[in-house]
């Protein structure tokens, strides 16, 4: 595939490319596609069309949410750097509206490349699905040996925990927030994750969105740990959003709290994104539910501990 060109509106699809060897065939990506450092090199396609900065969680909802009522995009495709790209294959998504373009906005970008580009949809909502994904994108590219390598390697670590995790009585009670004012649930993958680490979120959504849900349903399930992981935001942010929290009715009182067991997490690395560092996310939880049984020798930046 000697004229196969990339771009990526997805971070977690431009992790994907450059895992899979092929970040010289990259050609544009998102103003949010950070990792690897090779990302940060090539020509950004999409930009967001809000300017969230110096805003509060509470006005960034407000603002996305005001703009998605209004039928507006969050996004804004850079059409004259995506004509000049020129690619072969466009990695898009029509899962969230908050994560990237999707559908009717990349139907309308299509109308203006000549020739159009192949499309690959990438909307997993599972752990399985996120996999099934790497090894579309394998498929497309001619790297399909590789992904399934990959893949196998990534069921045998989860495995391999599970294992371990599965010498503990009972599961811990998690509460997993993804957002902190207004408070959002866990949703789509991170269930799972939280089961395979050895957690249990009675308020978490299985393979759907995250929503918004009373602060009484958090102190009713009584939490042991508590995984502070905005949508977005990587563990310096986190951390500052976490603070919020401390301010709700009952927050001293939740056995997570009285046992040092509040954690500000980099979402955007290993929970936000459906991409390959998902897996990583997994052995993060077993260390954070499980400290004495499990070890973590990712980035020391990866999560901080709330102080009380």
């Amino acid at each position: 595939m000697e004229d196969l060109r990339i771009a990526s509106f997805l971070p977690a699809a431009t992790e994907m490319v450059c895992l899979l060897g092929l970040g010289d065939r990259l050609v544009g990506v998102t103003h949010e596609c950070d990792y690897p450092p090779l990302a940060q090199t090539k020509p950004v396609l999409v930009e967001c069309a809000l300017d969230l900065s110096g805003m509060t969680t509470a006005q960034i909802d407000d603002a996305v949410t005001a703009r998605i009522r209004s039928g507006r995009s969050l996004y804004a495709v850079d059409e004259a750097t995506l004509r000049q790209a020129a690619p072969t294959l466009l990695i898009t998504q029509n899962l969230c509206q908050v994560c990237g373009p999707s559908g009717n906005e990349v139907s309308q970008v299509l109308k203006t490349l000549h020739p159009a580009p192949d499309i690959l949809w990438q909307t997993p909502k599972s752990f399985e699905e996120i996999l099934e994904a790497y090894q579309e994108l394998g498929r497309k590219t001619g790297r399909l040996d590789a992904a399934r390598d990959w893949v196998g390697a990534a069921r045998e670590r989860v495995q391999a925990l599970t294992s371990r995790v599965a010498r503990h009585p009972r599961k811990t009670r998690v509460a997993f927030l993804e957002w902190v004012d207004p408070l959002y649930c866990g949703g789509h993958w991170i269930p799972q994750m939280l089961n395979w680490a050895g957690g249990d979120d009675c308020n978490s959504r299985p393979g759907t969105d995250s929503v918004r849900i009373p602060w009484e349903l958090v102190v009713e399930s009584q939490p042991e740990v508590i995984i502070v992981s905005p949508c977005g935001f990587k563990t310096d942010k986190a951390l500052e959003q976490s603070f919020v929290l401390m301010e709700r009715p009952g927050w001293n009182d939740l056995p997570a709290v009285k046992q040092g067991k509040v954690f500000a997490v980099d979402a955007n690395a290993y929970f936000a994104r459906p991409g390959p560092r998902i897996v990583d996310g997994v052995e993060l939880l077993a260390h954070l539910i499980h400290p004495e049984d499990f070890d973590w020798t990712g980035p020391a930046d990866a999560y901080r501990q709330v102080p009380q």
